[in-house]
């Protein structure tokens, strides 16, 4: 390959450029901006797209590395921004891109191409041009998800681009099945127990079974009923098995699709019965309350607290709902549906999940949130704070933590108050 360029990176200060709404943070003090003067939006934004043009250039470079900072500087800002006018207009030579980085990159460019089109399909909402773009990126996507040579971590990726792509933008039915047919070819590989073991055999494609369960998960959540049960029939009785598994991730993706395949099936059947409650409901207790001294104390809490609310889904049909703040708005996930979707567009959106439910017109639709909540100028400066305001909460935090915790680790602190 040619030299790499020196790529300058999609940085924070890109992304507090205003394009269709305000900053989302409202509900966190640390992200508010600086009283300053008024900046230039139209001057900015021009500055915004300059940049990112030229990330899409360099996107066709002779050398890795600069192709694949390009790549993530793309992500960076199409996480962070709305830019649906941007790339409407380019979205042919977006997906020419990412097409050929997936088809010829090594493994990280792979990656990285398959993130960009997750983004690329979320800034685009589910409409013609989306079904374009998957129509050119899909064949690929599964092509690399099935192949045994190419790396784990790219089919990975790719598998779980397959998943979140197929959710926004198919309204072809088999289209939806097919795809479902393919992470399902994948991730039955895990059902297969090594002969001398009790437990499923741990390999280096647990998580590539993990990404493929997740995304055929979410799939089923737009599946037509008669379709659901199904699947239901077919995978209920195999999923326990992935609870032995070596793997802590395998293992609370099976925890969680037990309990969406418990919650759907009840949906359908008021009166639904599974005959080996008592067994299933054994080990989710297990995993529950699991004292294994040779694992990690972070696996054991983390698995502890998902398998809480696990096994009151499948014995109470009882769930935690969860309140997720992004800026004015408060939402409620209040069944395992609407957790799973959340969580898989937030492994993609990453920090910038808040922004998008509050200005994706794609994502409001999908958690029923109605249209963007427009705030005028003056209401927008009254929720402001100064930057003396904001050193004084971070004081008054920083103390009050200081505190509980010097409390926590003191042995002289009565033991009786903590437990």
């Amino acid at each position: 390959g040619g030299q790499p360029r020196n790529v300058q990176p999609f940085s924070d200060e890109d992304a507090s450029i205003e394009t269709m709404s305000h900053c989302s943070g409202f509900s966190d003090p640390a992200s508010f901006t600086e009283d300053g003067p008024e900046v230039d939006e139209e001057a900015t934004q021009e500055d915004l797209e300059y940049k990112l043009k030229g990330f899409i250039d360099l996107t066709l470079d002779k050398s890795a590395k600069t192709r694949q900072a390009a790549l993530e500087s793309l992500k960076s800002a199409f996480s962070s921004k709305i830019l649906y006018e941007f790339i409407m207009e380019r979205r042919m030579t977006l997906t020419d891109s990412i097409e050929r980085c997936i088809k010829k990159g090594k493994s990280d460019e792979q990656c990285a191409a398959a993130g960009l089109a997750c983004l690329l399909c979320v800034q685009m909402g589910s409409g013609i041009e989306s079904e374009e773009i998957f129509k050119t990126l899909g064949p690929v996507l599964k092509k690399i998800v099935c192949d045994g040579t190419a790396s784990i971590q790219a089919r990975e990726a790719c598998a779980t681009c397959l998943g979140i792509c197929c959710f926004i933008v198919t309204d072809d039915i088999t289209e939806l099945y097919s795809t479902m047919e393919c992470l399902e070819n994948i991730f039955t590989k895990a059902y297969q127990r090594d002969r001398d073991t009790n437990g499923v055999s741990s390999t280096h494609n647990t998580v590539l079974h993990v990404s493929a369960l997740l995304a055929w998960t979410l799939l089923l959540t737009i599946c037509p009923m008669n379709e659901v049960k199904k699947k239901i029939e077919m995978h209920l009785h195999k999923l326990p098995s992935l609870l032995s598994c070596d793997d802590l991730n395998m293992r609370i993706a099976a925890g969680e699709t037990l309990a969406l395949l418990f919650e759907l099936a009840r949906e359908t059947d008021a009166d639904f019965f599974y005959e080996d409650m008592d067994l299933l409901t054994e080990k989710l207790r297990a995993l529950a309350t699991d004292g294994n001294k040779h694992r990690a104390k972070v696996d054991k809490r983390k698995q502890r607290s998902v398998f809480r609310d696990v096994l009151r889904a499948v014995e109470e049909r009882d769930f935690p709902t969860e309140m997720v703040k992004f800026g004015p708005e408060r939402m409620y996930i209040d069944c395992w549906v609407k957790k799973q979707t959340y969580d898989m567009f937030k492994e993609i959106l990453g920090s910038g999940m808040q922004y998008h439910l509050q200005s994706n017109d794609f994502l409001r639709n999908v958690f029923e949130l109605g249209p963007p909540v427009m705030l005028d100028a003056a209401t927008l400066k009254t929720m402001k704070i100064s930057r003396f305001e904001r050193h004084l909460y971070n004081s008054a935090a920083f103390k009050a933590r200081t505190k509980a915790r010097s409390k926590c680790r003191d042995k002289r602190a009565d033991v009786g108050e903590f437990f």
